[in-house]
């Protein structure tokens, strides 16, 4: 992957920052796993707006990921990396031995051809999936499952990594990218290695309209609405909102605790450090 600037033939051209992979498949992807994937504007069943910044964008269809890794002992063989509109990482269609194709998130330094496994018996290398009581204490892992079986919640995106840092009892110690430090059963599994693409981040739009290829609209600030649409609205001319600053809804906005989940809190062993 290479970081490529365009030439500026246009305003909207000028700012552009392309992350530029010369691996990924440009054909079409594998038709048996796609599913339609309908919009809905960020609208309910009633037509009225319940998630803000949605709408429009361009049509997509969603990849079926297997995100549980459950073919033990089978090889598998990477036939090509793909693009994926749903996320930010890049996707390997892999081949079974026994003639199945999945597709599963690509990690950093995978390419096609390469051997993968799942598995007690999978060897310690990047793309194989274990569970965690199985994989060296250190390691940096990805697609990291939260109850055994139930398939991976934790460090998907582009560039994502835990690291596994100890292991008590059945539970293992993660430590996430954020500072936080969590328990999770020793039986659930992880992939080894980062999530690829991790140049995603550095990538630049360059204009507003891209923005709403992909489905966002714009964030309206609070202070340049009226009393009746946000507590920050009104006042004569340019005012500072006048309060700290809250949603629509009057909840406080910077760091305001809003977790509720307290049948979870003994698995956290330290709260993220950053934001």
């Amino acid at each position: 992957m290479a970081i490529s600037k365009v030439k500026p033939t246009s305003p909207g051209r000028r700012f552009v920052v392309q992350v530029v992979n010369q691996d990924l498949h440009k054909g079409a992807p594998y038709e048996p796993l796609l599913a339609s994937k309908s919009k809905s504007g960020g609208r309910n069943s009633s037509g009225h707006i319940t998630t803000r910044h949605r709408g429009g964008g361009h049509k997509q269809r969603y990849r079926i990921v297997d995100f549980r890794r459950d073919k033990d002992g089978i090889p598998a063989r990477v036939e090509r990396l793909e693009y994926d509109p749903n996320r930010s990482a890049h996707l390997a269609l892999v081949l079974y031995a026994d003639g199945e194709r999945r597709y599963i998130l690509a990690p950093k330094g995978i390419k096609a051809g390469d051997p993968i496994m799942s598995g007690n018996e999978a060897p310690i290398k990047p793309g194989n999936s274990l569970p965690l009581r199985n994989i060296p204490l250190g390691t940096q892992i990805h697609a990291v499952e939260m109850k055994p079986g139930k398939g991976a919640q934790m460090a998907r995106a582009a560039g994502a990594a835990v690291q596994l840092i100890a292991r008590e009892g059945v539970y293992a110690t993660l430590r996430l990218r954020s500072g936080e430090m969590r328990k999770v059963h020793y039986e659930c599994r992880a992939t080894i290695g980062e999530v690829g693409n991790d140049e995603h981040a550095l990538r630049k739009l360059g204009k507003a309209g891209a923005s709403r290829w992909r489905g966002k609209r714009s964030t309206v600030r609070g202070v340049a609405m009226n009393p009746v649409d946000h507590p920050h609205g009104g006042g004569e001319g340019r005012t500072s909102g006048g309060r700290h600053p809250v949603s629509p809804w009057g909840m406080p906005t910077k760091g305001y605790k809003t977790r509720k989940n307290k049948r979870t809190d003994n698995l956290i062993v330290r709260r993220r450090t950053r934001n």
